[in-house]
């Protein structure tokens, strides 16, 4: 009895370091903990936020939609786009052939509507620069709408990757530079991957509120998923760090 008494005992103890080493495994295959993910925010030495529904309240394509008439069409795609039922590339293409903005319309849009910072986002880049941390705008937008807003942060053109439009000598559009990273899902990793290489970075930290955010890790090192604006159900899942307010990445640059 004895003998059957021990080898229950180291069966039912390798059975827990088993199931141990398989969620180990498991939590590795989802991305890094809540903590680790603190850790990196903590000691990151780079920033890239996205820019529509996290950097600012709104989703620049969709009010630039709004602003040509074709609002409610262009808006179904986004929903689809973030969400990640469908690539990047595909929603991009479609939203931009919906619109079809003429180079005077651009203009007239960026004149009229200035950037809508989202709540605190100001404060956080502010403490991030006094930090000396790099802050990069990694975005599936249009470089010509997220300038303004950059200039206002005191974020370098240079540290701004984004979307191009393209248009014919009379103005009219003529579709978008496909050679932008961003322009495709998985673009973000790119982007990620040049700037830690070409900037120097040791750890790089994304935050977005969207699925192509998350797909910068790798070789991005953290992802912290936001949801002051909007909240999509698959990143507040998948991202091991959720937040709704960027007091608490303030807060938590200390810790």
């Amino acid at each position: 009895m004895k003998i059957l008494s021990s080898t229950l005992t180291r069966s039912s103890l390798l059975n827990q370091t088993i199931f141990h080493s398989l969620v180990c495994q498991l939590v590795s295959a989802m991305g890094l903990t809540l903590e680790e993910t603190r850790r990196s925010w903590a000691r990151a030495d780079a920033v890239c936020f996205d820019v529509d529904s996290t950097l600012l309240v709104d989703e620049a394509l969709d009010e630039l939609a709004k602003f040509c008439g074709v609002g409610k069409e262009v808006q179904e795609w986004t929903t689809r786009a973030m969400g990640g039922g469908v690539s990047f590339r595909e929603a991009l293409e479609a939203r931009l052939q919906i619109v079809k903005p003429s180079r005077q319309k651009l203009e007239e849009f960026i004149q009229q509507h200035p950037p809508q910072f989202s709540p605190n986002i100001r404060e956080l880049i502010a403490e991030l620069h006094k930090r000396n941390k790099q802050v990069f705008l990694v975005s599936g937008g249009f470089t010509s709408i997220i300038l303004p807003a950059a200039k206002i942060l005191n974020i370098p053109a240079q540290n701004v990757f984004a979307n191009q439009i393209k248009f014919y000598f009379d103005g009219d559009y003529a579709g978008f530079d496909e050679n932008q990273p961003t322009s495709s899902s998985g673009g973000k990793a790119i982007v990620a991957r040049i700037i830690k290489k070409e900037r120097g970075v040791k750890t790089l930290v994304m935050i977005g509120d969207g699925a192509t955010d998350m797909e910068a890790v790798p070789p991005a090192d953290a992802f912290i998923g936001y949801g002051g604006n909007v909240i999509r159900d698959s990143v507040k899942q998948k991202a091991a760090w959720f937040v709704t307010d960027f007091r608490d990445l303030i807060q938590a640059l200390d810790n």
